[in-house]
């Protein structure tokens, strides 16, 4: 009885040491995506489900990552704040710091996370959230919602950049609503020709929507790396308590006619913090980099 009980205390104390340096460290992975549509490098930094973490005071460790890393942009994929009632307003001042900062060095587009759209929504969180939105604009960072913008490259070239706010409905736990793809034709029109084509969706659980609707490129976040990651199952759970979901972080391809002959791309960073349960188990913050170039440019 001793044994069992020293083996379960062992357990659990490891299962805490390795929760513990989860939810208090990040790692930052890489990807190459190579496109026809591009005639230049472009070092992309994508962040997203901060919550309101702090990695050393002003989040500096994660800000002096990103400096090392030199990006020519920087893309938030939302919920860099919380909107839980004990939370929201202590976790303004730390996103609106965060991405404030990295505005004053970097080019920053960020569109909402389903806890911006929801504060937004919310009458007791709006005008806070709605001053947290103003001090980001104020700061430098393009806020896309439901808009586009685009990031000039040398020549005639330029990427597009679109940021899509899903209503709530499209977050609902236990059900996945169908995304028709002409809701995205509503909200963020015909995607423009001649042009390497980025959409900032927060829920990767529609890309074959964006796919068909023409992204080249998707940055996504929500899922958290699915909390727990299992040796060749991967992450456990999603927010919309689905167990082993598809999309539960890193690269996915799908050949699309919308998009060329290299079809649709998408990136899903698993996140930076926690909300609800501070849990991350086997699955640290992360930190992704995207490095785009020319499809004719050697990569290993």
């Amino acid at each position: 009885m001793i044994p069992i009980l020293s083996v379960i205390l062992l357990l659990g104390l490891f299962l805490w040491m390795q929760i513990y340096h989860d939810t208090h460290h990040f790692v930052i992975r890489t990807y190459h995506l190579p496109s026809s549509k591009l005639q230049e490098e472009l070092t992309i930094v994508l962040v997203s489900d901060l919550h309101g973490q702090d990695y050393g005071a002003g989040n500096q460790a994660l800000l002096s990552a990103i400096r090392t890393i030199h990006p020519d942009l920087i893309l938030s994929a939302g919920d860099i704040i919380t909107s839980y009632h004990h939370l929201s307003r202590q976790t303004y001042d730390t996103g609106s710091a965060f991405l404030s900062a990295l505005a004053g060095e970097f080019p920053v587009y960020a569109a909402n996370g389903n806890h911006e759209h929801r504060l937004l929504m919310r009458t007791d969180f709006a005008e806070g959230c709605e001053r947290y939105l103003d001090e980001l604009k104020g700061a430098g960072v393009c806020i896309l919602n439901n808009a586009s913008s685009y990031f000039p490259l040398h020549g005639n070239k330029k990427v597009y950049l679109y940021g899509l706010d899903l209503d709530d409905s499209f977050f609902k736990r236990f059900s996945k609503r169908e995304l028709p793809i002409q809701y995205l034709h509503e909200t963020l029109g015909e995607p423009v020709n001649d042009a390497f084509r980025i959409l900032i969706a927060h829920n990767p659980a529609y890309f074959p929507v964006y796919a068909a609707w023409g992204a080249d490129l998707v940055v996504s976040g929500h899922v958290h790396g699915g909390i727990v990651k299992l040796p060749f199952f991967g992450g456990v759970i999603s927010p919309s308590f689905r167990l082993f979901p598809k999309y539960d972080g890193g690269k996915y391809h799908i050949d699309s006619a919308s998009c060329g002959d290299l079809g649709s791309t998408m990136i899903l960073g698993r996140g930076l913090g926690t909300h609800t349960l501070p849990v991350r188990l086997f699955n640290p913050g992360e930190l992704v980099v995207i490095h785009l170039h020319p499809a004719t440019a050697d990569r290993k």
